[in-house]
Parts: C-alpha cells; sequence; structure tokens
C-alpha cells in the first residue's frame, strides 16, 4: 500500500508536467494596454483605468488584447470634487505584439474632462504575431 505522501507527491509532479507542458505549446501573441504615464515629466498626464476593451469588462493588467481595432474604455482620474472619474471610449488601432501606455490629458488639475492619449508604445519582448489570415 501507498503512503498518502507517495500519492501526493506523485499527484503533484503530474500536475507540474501539464502546467509546463501547456506553457511550451502556446505562443503568447497578445498586445497590452496599460493606464499609466511613460513619461513622468509631462504634468498634464494622469492615469487612467482600461475598464472594457470591446464591450468586455476587463481585470487584467495590463489588458490582453488581439491586434486590430479596438474599442476602449478608461476611466480618467477623478475631478476637483473627488469621487470617481468619467468613462471615455476611444477606438484604438492595436499593431501586433505592442504595448501602448495609455494616459488622460486635462487642461487643467481640478477639471473633470480630459482626452485620451497613447504615451508611449512598445515592442512587447517574448511576442510571436499570430500568423496572418
Amino acid at each position: 500500500m501507498q503512503s498518502a505522501a507517495s500519492v501526493l507527491s506523485r499527484s503533484t509532479v503530474a500536475a507540474a508536467v501539464m502546467v509546463l507542458g501547456a506553457c511550451a505549446t502556446t505562443d503568447y501573441h497578445y498586445s497590452q494596454l496599460l493606464g499609466e504615464r511613460y513619461y513622468r515629466a509631462t504634468i498634464d498626464t494622469y492615469p487612467v483605468s482600461v475598464v472594457r476593451v470591446d464591450g468586455r469588462d476587463n481585470t487584467r493588467r495590463p489588458a490582453l488584447v488581439d491586434p486590430g481595432v479596438r474599442e476602449v474604455s478608461v476611466q480618467g482620474p477623478p475631478g476637483g470634487s473627488g469621487g470617481f472619474g468619467d468613462v471615455q471610449t476611444i477606438s484604438l488601432s492595436v499593431a501586433p505584439c505592442t504595448r501602448y501606455y495609455l494616459v488622460a490629458v486635462k487642461t487643467q488639475r481640478l477639471a473633470s474632462d480630459f482626452t485620451v492619449r497613447v504615451d508611449h508604445q512598445e515592442p512587447v519582448s517574448g511576442c510571436s504575431p499570430p500568423p496572418a489570415s
């Protein structure tokens, strides 16, 4: 009869092999959307939260998206009265394997209105673009 430790050890090894095998067979091909400032010196930009992509709620940070034109909803910083910031939706043409830093641009620090801008974009390392179809 096998001991409980032996059975647990074998099942742990089997689970680890399955997880590693799954990682080895799938290629990472997503682009990323971050609501962070890349250039810190620009004083009229503020971080945002990426809340929805193509109508689907987003809880990941960074948001992982496929290449193509995407409808991105971001929540901006709060205005002068505090609370939550406004939500704006933009259309963004996402290139394969690219990381985008999205920011809110405000004319005044206490203003509620803002525009969304790509602060910086860079290639995602270890990413292989999906084959063209």
